[in-house]
Formats: structure tokens, C-alpha cells, sequence
């Protein structure tokens, strides 16, 4: 299942990407759409990876995650102007509170699965649960 979140996160920030780059003035909208076929790209490749040792392209989705997280962090002020009203930036900020969102939640993805798969392990090995 979380390898469908992974590949279903991949294919909403690409698409974000197409979005903006209708959406947005040609020059911005280009790099959001580079960036957004980076990460997204990124996640679609660790979901290929996890297909054959799942929890190494987990595991680098979960960096990505981070990794897009703090993009995202670095963009909050920008997302406060828009929603406040200032839409001197197009809907750039609108989608990259998108992008945001989609790794956060992928993120929170990931280490509930890690998480249920370390109690797994300690279980069928008999050590005692922290």
C-alpha cells in the first residue's frame, strides 16, 4: 500500500508541474515545472526501486519527502502573501503549498510504515517492544 502513495505522490507533484506551467508566466512556469519533474520524477523512481528491495525506495522516498518538505518550508512566507492577497506571484504559491501538502502527508506515510514493520520485526523475534 505505501508503495501506491509513493507512485500516486510522484504523479500529483508532475502534474502539479504541468498545471503551473499553464498557469504561470512561461519563464515560472518552466521552473516549476523543472522542479516538479525533479521530485516527482525522484518519487517515481523510488517507488520503481522499492518494487524490487522495498524498504531502500522507501526509505529514499521518505528523504525526498523531507527534502520537498523543506523546499516547502522555505516557501511559507511567500504562501502567507498569497492568501492574504497578494497574488504578485501568480497561483505559484497556491502549488507549492500543494507540493507541501503531498509530501508531508507521504511522509507521515513512510514512518507509519516503518514504524508497523519495526514492531513486526521486534515481534518475530521475541525482543521486548519499547
Amino acid at each position: 500500500m505505501i508503495r501506491f502513495s509513493i507512485f500516486i505522490a510522484a504523479a500529483a507533484i508532475i502534474g502539479l508541474g504541468f498545471i503551473g506551467m499553464n498557469q504561470l508566466d512561461k519563464i515560472n512556469g518552466m521552473a516549476f515545472l523543472l522542479g516538479s519533474l525533479t521530485l516527482g520524477g525522484g518519487f517515481l523512481i523510488c517507488g520503481l526501486f522499492s518494487l524490487k528491495m522495498l524498504w531502500h525506495g522507501i526509505i529514499g522516498a521518505g528523504v525526498l519527502a523531507l527534502l520537498g518538505i523543506g523546499r516547502g518550508i522555505m516557501n511559507l512566507p511567500g504562501i502567507a502573501e498569497f492568501f492574504s492577497g497578494n497574488r504578485t506571484r501568480g497561483n505559484a504559491p497556491a502549488l507549492e503549498l500543494a507540493t507541501l501538502v503531498i509530501c508531508a502527508y507521504l511522509l507521515l506515510r513512510i514512518w507509519q510504515a516503518w514504524t508497523l514493520e519495526r514492531i513486526r520485526r521486534r515481534m518475530n523475534h521475541g525482543e521486548p517492544s519499547l
